[in-house]
């Protein structure tokens, strides 16, 4: 599951490639909190799925961190912020699931 998201991350380019990114990445959430339920991940890692951010406001608080922090890019980390704002927007979102 974790391969499909960052896969259609990658290729968000529209609205439409957006929301089907929003929705697999909804899915992996769903897939993670089964996955805990039934074998509780540790304490001090990341949650089932690479979540680090297990509730709504952490999630968000993530995603607006990794935004404001890479608003010019991340030179160090290779990372160039994209021209195609549908792409940025699927960054900003997937970041607030490994982000902390």
């Amino acid at each position: 599951m974790q391969d499909d998201v960052h896969a259609m991350l990658d290729a968000v380019e529209d609205e439409r490639s957006l929301l089907l990114f929003m929705q697999a990445l909804a899915a992996d959430w769903e897939s993670a909190c089964r996955l805990d339920s039934s074998t509780p991940s540790s304490l001090h890692g990341a949650g089932a799925n690479g979540w680090e951010n297990g509730t709504i406001s952490a999630y968000l608080e993530a995603a607006a961190s990794w935004g404001e922090a890479s608003i010019d890019g991340l030179p160090l980390a290779s990372y160039a912020k994209p021209d195609n704002p549908w792409r940025r927007v699927a960054q900003i979102l997937y970041m607030g699931k490994i982000y902390e």
